[in-house]
């Protein structure tokens, strides 16, 4: 059973999700909240899978309420995910940049939330496809946070690859297909890197083969 907080102050929003969710067989919503402050009190009382976090709130907004819960040890299993009514924004980028898995436009429809909160308890990133991309080396071009070039020199030639390919937002099965190797050791690769550069999750290795330029946007590959 997939365990869902939601986490956002408007009622009628949370009401509708929750209809959704809890309509599945396999997902549950175990708490919600109005402000990001009381979300992330109600992730360490509940430790749900997925926390569905809104960009915008008062009290504490997404961004801050992502930060709590990525800081807090007890939830290293929780996948914050979050709702947008437009897009991605340096909000939303920011959020990545504290741990957020991903992120959904509010006007999603109900069979790609339900995908997208499946997804995300699996701990895939929610940034697959080209646009999003595009768009998180745009902000990353604009503002860099901190020069992290060097931490590519904690990572063998076979993982910048597989990191590269992740930010082009490939599955651990398309990643061997490409590098023909076994997704067992795809899986590896990936583990690996996320553990040399402190990566939360698969987003973070999104977010960080921007910022060091292991990926460019224009290019979308590997430097080398």
């Amino acid at each position: 059973m997939i365990r869902v907080l939601l986490v956002d102050d408007q009622a009628l929003i949370r009401g509708g999700f929750r209809a959704l969710l809890d309509a599945e067989d396999d997902i549950e919503v175990v708490a919600e909240a109005a402000d990001g402050a009381e979300g992330a009190a109600l992730a360490a009382e509940h430790v749900p899978d997925v926390a569905l976090v809104d960009i915008q709130m008062p009290v504490a907004d997404g961004i801050e309420a992502t930060r709590r819960i990525v800081a807090d040890p007890r939830l290293t299993g929780v996948h914050v995910v979050i709702l947008t009514n437009y897009g991605l924004d340096e909000y939303v980028f920011n959020a990545l940049r504290a741990g957020a898995t991903g992120f959904l436009v509010k006007d999603i429809d109900p069979a790609d939330l339900l995908h997208a909160v499946r997804v995300a308890a699996r701990g895939d990133a929610l940034l697959a496809p080209s646009v999003t991309r595009r768009l998180i080396g745009e902000f990353t071009a604009r503002a860099p946070d901190g020069d992290v070039t060097g931490d590519l020199a904690l990572l063998t030639r076979r993982e910048r690859e597989v990191v590269a390919l992740v930010a082009r937002g490939l599955s651990n099965d398309e990643i061997a297909a490409h590098m023909v190797i076994s997704p067992l050791t795809a899986k590896t690769h990936v583990s690996r890197a996320m553990t040399k550069l402190g990566a939360r999750d698969r987003a973070q290795l999104v977010v960080f083969a921007y910022e060091s330029g292991l990926v460019s946007p224009k290019r979308g590959s590997a430097d080398g």
